[in-house]
Formats: structure tokens, C-alpha cells, sequence
């Protein structure tokens, strides 16, 4: 009898024994099954309402995140302190940005008058969102937040210049430059690029790519593309072309081959598109030899703006199922066509601090603009651009219950969360609309790297050298803890990313480094130390605030934030 219940016993043990390892283990030694595609990541809500719509975020190196919307639809659900009611918009007293706190998950309501629809921003070197265009009275304006202490302080709050720029600049696109400075290129009827702060003698330059990207009463060439290359040059992507542009001398370089397909690829056929990783390992520690790769996905077919907005009934055509890559730092580059898992367009593409990119909100049929898209798209998708089979370079990813159409927008965050908010496609918030309400919601998406099994894998940060004031081309060293005995592996990879402005599916500025590790020692049981070199200058990494993280077995620690 006692034999007998001793081997149930040891059945048992071996049986738990046997499930624990196949749970807590599976995604680190076995291969991904279907269904572990399907339910890859989660979601967490935030808050279920900040009383406004997140149409433009940008996070700070504070690790709080300025969220605004546009101001001139009437009041919003968030109202302003009373004695900041004077300065209001409208005489309402109601906020329509906000300034929200990561680590806290609060918020507090900030003071915007110019109005900031479809606007752009770019953070500059010292941190400072500079924040530009928008419609009416704002179509000028020049606003600058300044990161400040505490989410409850009231000391800070966005300083305006209504009359700054030289051109009206609503849907623009902004880059910030190697030398602090900030390019604002295009806009609605502006054919034109400007910098912030302005170009000494003349403050408005023309860039013909501009109205020859123009498709006459759709445009299609809105938000344009803008990524900055390691050799200094602009990389420039309007409706299906794009050019290298020298911003300093005011010239074409060249024109790249026409993205194949037909699609259109910018606002308000509203595609998406990132600046692959940029590696400064091996022998692309050296400038020259740094392989640049550009990425578009999504937008919608030639016609599909004019079907959903002018006719009646809505025609919503199907969005572009295609992504395309295009290496512009070879001699003579080609694009490489993909298919996502479904068509898609409005997506916000973001890079992951693993390399992976991250595919998320949008619609499956129609275009940007007011009830102008139907059949949201509720599963994010992953790309893995290093696999090497094309058929598995795509994931699909757990969804979200919550609709992000029409004026959404997501970022990263430096615990590796993305954030994301937003959606309103009606003239004004309206919560009864079905099925895609104005949503107020903030909620965080957890990609698979998050999830509990990895804790053991994990890499925390201890120190970085050099955080606040690093120099290019100078080592400096991180140490950081691995807490899994004996699960260190012998190498990390070490990387920053710039933190983006996200609108319109459009991430300014966004970018990945992954720097050169010259060596890791073992300092203890758990702690090691990484000797790494900084980027190279500022061509390839413009000055600034970046996250920095190390990742371990592709699971990446809690970022730090350095300063070039």
C-alpha cells in the first residue's frame, strides 16, 4: 500500500516537475507553436479614460509622456486648473494636452492655445519637445515643452510662439539633424522645408519632390518619410518615391527606384515606415561601412481616399497588404517586396529594443481621415528582419480589445512596454458612434519578452559610465546583473534607441543603435561588465537623449537613459 502511494506521489511530482519546465521554459529552448504566435504578448489597460484623445505622443527622457490632441473641435473631458482658464483655447476650460507619468500611471492636464491638428515634433538635443504647424492659428506656431520634476507639479507647461515659422506647416514631418538642429520638411499645399531653430539669412527653402508627389485632390504625399542616414544625408519618402537629400547644400543626391505595386504610401493612403537597426558592430564600427535599410509597409491603392470620402454610399477599398525594403547605402539599391499577414493601412510601425518590429493599430479597408476607414485591425504583427526564411519573418500577435483607428497613436517605452492611445475618426469626440467611438483610453501592450518566464534571463542595469554626458567614439562600460544562476550565455547586446514622435503612423525621429561590445567580464556570481563604444559621431546618432538597453538571449533589460 505504501509502495503504491509512494509512486503516485512520484508520478505526481514528476508530472508537475514535467509541466513546470514545459511552461516556464518552452519559449526559450523550443519552438514556437501556432498558437503561441496567436497569443504572443498582452495588454494591460492604463486608464480607461484621460479625457482626451492621444493624436500626437512624444515621451520624455523623465519618462513622462506628453499627449496632446487638437484644439478646435470644443471642450474636451479634462478640464484645466481655473486659474490657467484664461489662457484657454476655447472659453471652455478644458484641457487638450496632458502630461502623463509612466511610473505613477497619472496624469495632469497642460495648457495648449494654438491649435495642434495634425502638427509634427522632434525632441532637441537637451530634451525639449519642439513642437511645430498645425491648422488655423496654429499653422505657425513654434511650442516648446521642457521636462520637468513631479507629475503634479504645474511649474512647467508648453511655452508658445504663434508667428515662428516661415510656412504654413500642417501634416510636415521633422527630423532632428547632426548638429541640434531640426529640418521641417512639406505639409498641405507647402512644398517647402524650414529649420528649427531658423537657417540664418534665408528661412524657407523649396523641394520640388514635393509638388511632383502631389496626386491631384488626394495628395498622398502628407507626413512624408524622413530618416536620417549614417554618411549625413536625408533619406526622403513621399506617395511611392523617395530621394537622398543634402540638406546642408540644398540638393538632390538621388533619386531611388519607385516602390513597386502601385500602392500609395504616405497621408492619407497613410502607410507606415522605420530605419532598420543600424549596426556599429564588427567592421561597421566604421562610418563608411554602415549598412542603412529602410522599410515601408502598409498604405492603400491609387483612388481609395476619393471612394471612402466622396462618394455615397462609402466605398472603403482594401489597404495595401505589401511592405518593402530598400538597403539606400548600396550602389545600386532594389526594394525587397513582403506580404503581411493582411492588408493594413494607418499602422504604426516601431522598433523593439530586440531589433524586431512592431506593427500595430490601424484598419484593414479604407484610408485616413473622418469615417474613413472600417474593419480595424485588432492583432499587432511582428517582423523579424534577420530571419532568414521570408515565410516566417511575420507573427501574429495577441489583439486588443480596443479599436485604434483614425488619429491613434503607440511608442516605446524604456521598461519595453509600448504605449498606445488614441483613435477618433469624427469631426468631433463622439462616444456613441459605432462601431468605432472617440476613444480616451491609454493602454499598454507587453510584447512576448515581458512575460514572467524571462525574469531568470533578464539583465538589469547597475551603472552605465558616462550616462549624462557621453562623447562619440569613446568607450565607456555597463554592468549589469543577470539573476538566473548559470544562465548567462557569455554575450549581450548593447543598444539605444531615440525615443519618437509618434502621429498619423508616422514615429519622427525614431532609431535603433546597436553598439560594439568589446568584451564582457564576470564580476561575480550574478554581475558583469560590458566595454562599449559609443557611436561614432553624429551622422549616426544625433545629439540627444537615447534609451539605452542591454538585452540578454533577446529578452532586454529596463532602459537607461544617456545623453550624446
Amino acid at each position: 500500500m505504501k509502495e503504491e502511494r509512494f509512486k503516485k506521489n512520484l508520478y505526481a511530482v514528476v508530472l508537475f516537475l514535467f509541466f513546470f519546465f514545459l511552461c516556464c521554459t518552452s519559449d526559450l529552448l523550443l519552438p514556437r507553436s501556432p498558437l503561441s504566435i496567436l497569443a504572443g504578448g498582452r495588454w494591460d489597460l492604463l486608464q480607461p479614460s484621460v479625457g482626451l484623445s492621444a493624436m500626437h505622443m512624444q515621451l520624455l527622457h523623465n519618462n513622462k509622456v506628453v499627449i496632446f490632441d487638437r484644439t478646435d473641435f470644443g471642450p474636451s473631458n479634462l478640464s484645466l486648473p481655473s486659474q490657467n482658464c484664461q489662457n484657454a483655447t476655447v472659453f471652455d476650460c478644458s484641457a487638450h494636452s496632458l502630461l502623463y507619468d509612466v511610473a505613477s500611471n497619472t496624469f495632469r492636464p497642460l495648457t495648449i492655445r494654438y491649435d495642434t491638428w495634425c502638427s509634427s515634433g522632434s525632441l532637441n538635443a537637451s530634451g525639449s519637445l519642439i513642437q511645430t504647424g498645425g491648422y488655423g492659428n496654429g499653422e505657425r506656431a513654434v511650442r516648446i515643452f521642457t521636462p520637468c520634476d513631479g507629475v503634479g507639479s504645474v511649474s512647467c507647461d508648453w511655452v508658445e510662439n504663434r508667428a515662428y515659422l516661415s510656412s504654413r506647416r500642417w501634416y510636415s514631418s521633422n527630423q532632428i539633424l547632426p548638429d541640434g538642429r531640426i529640418i521641417i520638411v512639406g505639409g498641405r499645399r507647402a512644398f517647402t522645408y524650414e529649420f528649427y531653430p531658423r537657417n540664418p539669412g534665408e528661412s524657407v527653402f523649396n523641394l520640388r519632390f514635393l509638388a511632383e508627389t502631389r496626386d491631384l485632390n488626394e495628395e498622398n504625399n502628407l507626413y512624408p518619410f524622413l530618416h536620417l542616414l549614417p554618411d549625413g544625408n536625408l533619406f526622403i519618402f513621399a506617395n511611392r518615391r523617395s530621394i537622398l537629400f543634402d540638406f546642408v547644400n540644398h540638393r538632390i543626391i538621388k533619386e531611388f527606384p519607385e516602390i513597386p505595386g502601385g500602392d500609395k504610401r504616405n497621408y492619407p493612403s497613410t502607410g507606415s515606415s522605420v530605419l532598420l537597426p543600424l549596426l556599429l558592430t564588427g567592421e561597421n564600427a566604421n562610418q563608411s561601412k554602415i549598412t542603412a535599410e529602410v522599410m515601408v509597409c502598409g498604405g492603400a491603392p491609387p483612388g481609395a481616399f476619393l471612394k471612402a470620402a466622396r462618394m455615397i454610399p462609402k466605398i472603403f477599398v482594401g489597404g495595401s497588404r505589401t511592405c518593402g525594403r530598400l538597403k539606400v547605402t548600396d550602389p545600386d539599391p532594389k526594394w525587397i517586396m513582403e506580404l503581411m499577414p493582411s492588408p493594413r493601412v494607418m499602422p504604426d510601425m516601431l522598433l523593439l529594443p530586440n531589433g524586431y518590429v512592431l506593427i500595430i493599430n490601424g484598419a484593414t479597408n479604407g484610408t485616413a481621415g473622418w469615417e474613413d476607414a472600417t474593419n480595424a485591425v485588432l492583432n499587432p504583427i511582428l517582423y523579424l528582419p534577420d530571419e532568414p526564411d521570408p515565410t516566417r519573418r511575420f507573427e501574429i500577435l495577441a489583439p486588443t480589445r480596443i479599436p485604434r483607428m483614425y488619429h491613434s497613436a503607440s511608442l516605446l517605452l524604456s521598461d519595453g512596454r509600448v504605449l498606445v492611445g488614441g483613435s477618433n475618426p469624427h469631426k468631433n469626440y463622439n462616444f456613441t458612434a459605432r462601431p468605432y467611438p472617440t476613444e480616451l483610453s491609454l493602454e499598454a501592450y507587453l510584447p512576448r519578452y515581458l512575460d514572467p518566464q524571462h525574469t531568470r534571463v533578464r539583465p538589469t542595469i547597475i551603472t552605465v559610465e558616462l550616462a549624462g554626458n557621453m562623447m562619440y567614439g569613446q568607450a565607456f562600460a555597463v554592468t549589469f546583473v543577470i539573476p538566473g544562476f548559470g544562465m548567462f550565455e557569455g554575450g549581450v547586446s548593447v543598444r539605444l534607441v531615440a525615443p519618437s514622435f509618434s502621429t498619423h503612423s508616422t514615429a519622427m525621429n525614431q532609431r535603433l543603435l546597436v553598439l560594439r561590445v568589446r568584451r564582457v567580464s564576470q564580476l561575480s556570481v550574478f554581475a558583469y561588465k560590458a566595454d562599449v563604444d559609443a557611436p561614432t559621431n553624429s551622422y549616426v546618432a544625433p545629439p540627444g537623449y537615447y534609451m539605452m538597453f542591454v538585452v540578454h538571449r533577446g529578452i532586454p533589460s529596463v532602459a537607461v537613459w544617456v545623453k550624446l
